[in-house]
């Protein structure tokens, strides 16, 4: 990480001009909210150099995943003053916008030099920008993060399980490229014996109550060919949220769930995901590349045993975006010092030194950065994975978007209820009734 952090540093002379915060009138605290989960651990450990060179102390708000949502939009809505800086989901972005929670960036970004063609274009649009593609930017790209794979590498390896898997299937047991390979892959592993016990396929995004069945689903409906609407007609949803490909990728989520997952796997999201990997259910799963560092670095199926590849294709290839912007909020009365964190954050440096301690830098001098891709061993997947990236709605009315996929794809994969046709047709309709009452179509 020293010879990446040296690399960087050397070569970079564009962002030097971060270097020197200016004197401000400091406040003696900020607030900066946030999920409560491993890369949190970091910032708070990142932001000690914060509070070194400004002498603002800083206090974080952490909750849960599954309450994250609830909480944080209530605080928004209702204009509270908890939070002086948000690190906000990317769906949030439109609502937040328009409804006034966040400030606007771009007069602060141009005086200060802060571009942001210095980072990753994909997480401009996703968690900058509103509306999407214009240069309009209410947060900067703080934590990359999407949806990639492990695999237990050292199960692959094993010699009798690739002679076997090759008889049976025509190819070498490695990490798959697409989801037909990776559904033989779980099949073959699906209630199979690994050093004396009991193994199943795959680890896949479940969950019903907040929004993980949605985002594990979207990775198989994106690489069948669904779309959110026509690409020359936005909110025109008829056919393309519903096309034949949607259908068969959304049978396909289904027939991976029913073949190859472990018993009791019905409300999986992140944590259930990687718990079953760790505890060695499964050969395979499915999870934000977040979980990464921590799972490599666990004793029993970390190190030289995991693998990491990203999201595989098939008739198109790309991933769902996760990750968030760091904004500063607009109900709050230290909006100066906010804004001066986030100066310091930009940095090329604290950067390099986000990524070192576990956080995912979107700033392109860092992933750009000679030794970049070997300087941790999933770094190439979450370049591949961050090249391939799509997101949900990021609209105003995301909550109710979100809320009704949650229910007719739980309702399909997990409960059996009804076709994979009358699930994407029923959505069309629920999307269709809130844009219409958004007066968007």
């Amino acid at each position: 990480m020293r010879k990446l952090t040296k690399a960087l540093l050397g070569a970079t002379t564009v962002l030097t001009m971060f270097t020197a915060l200016p004197s401000v009138s400091q406040a003696e605290e900020l607030t900066l909210c946030w999920a409560a989960w491993d890369p949190a651990n970091a910032l708070v450990e990142l932001s000690k150099d914060f509070t070194a060179k400004t002498g603002t102390t800083m206090k974080f708000e952490f909750v849960p995943w599954t309450s994250y949502a609830d909480r944080f939009l209530n605080e928004l809505n209702s204009h509270g003053k908890l939070c002086d800086l948000i690190i906000g989901d990317s769906q949030w972005i439109g609502g937040s916008a328009e409804n006034g929670h966040y400030v606007k960036l771009n007069e602060f970004f141009d005086k200060e030099g802060i571009k942001m063609d210095d980072f990753v274009p994909a997480t401009v649009v996703g968690y900058s920008e509103w509306p999407k593609n214009t240069p309009n930017y209410w947060a900067l790209p703080a934590m990359g993060d999407v949806v990639g794979w492990t695999y237990r590498k050292d199960w692959f390896e094993k010699p009798e399980l690739q002679k076997e898997f090759e008889e049976k299937y025509g190819w070498k047991l490695d990490a798959p490229k697409t989801y037909e390979q990776l559904k033989q892959i779980a099949e073959f592993f699906q209630n199979r014996k690994v050093d004396g016990q009991t193994v199943y396929g795959a680890s896949i995004y479940t969950e019903r109550g907040s929004e993980g069945i949605t985002m594990g689903v979207t990775n198989v409906l994106y690489d069948w060919g669904f779309q959110y609407d026509n690409p020359d007609k936005p909110y025109e949803m008829e056919g393309f949220v519903n096309s034949e490909d949607a259908v068969k990728g959304l049978e396909f989520y289904k027939s991976l769930y029913d073949c190859c997952t472990p018993p009791g796997s019905s409300n999986v999201y992140m944590t259930e995901s990687a718990d079953a990997f760790k505890s060695g259910q499964v050969a395979m799963q499915m999870n934000f590349a977040f979980t990464w560092p921590g799972l490599y670095k666990d004793e029993k199926v970390g190190g030289d045993r995991i693998g990491f590849f990203p999201n595989p294709a098939e008739k198109k290839h790309f991933a769902q975006l996760g990750g968030q912007g760091i904004s500063v909020v607009a109900y709050s009365d230290k909006q100066e010092q906010a804004l001066q964190y986030i100066k310091w954050f930009a940095q090329p440096d604290v950067q390099a030194k986000w990524w070192e301690l576990g956080g995912y830098s979107c700033l392109n001098a860092v992933v750009n950065a000679p030794g970049f891709a070997a300087s941790q061993p999933y770094a190439q997947a979450f370049l591949d994975s961050m090249a391939i990236v799509k997101d949900f709605w990021a609209e105003p009315s995301y909550a109710p978007l979100l809320q009704a996929m949650q229910k007719r794809v739980h309702n399909y994969v997990i409960a059996g209820d009804g076709t994979a046709k009358e699930a994407l047709d029923g959505l069309v309709k629920d999307w269709t009734e809130t844009f219409e009452d958004d007066g968007k179509i």
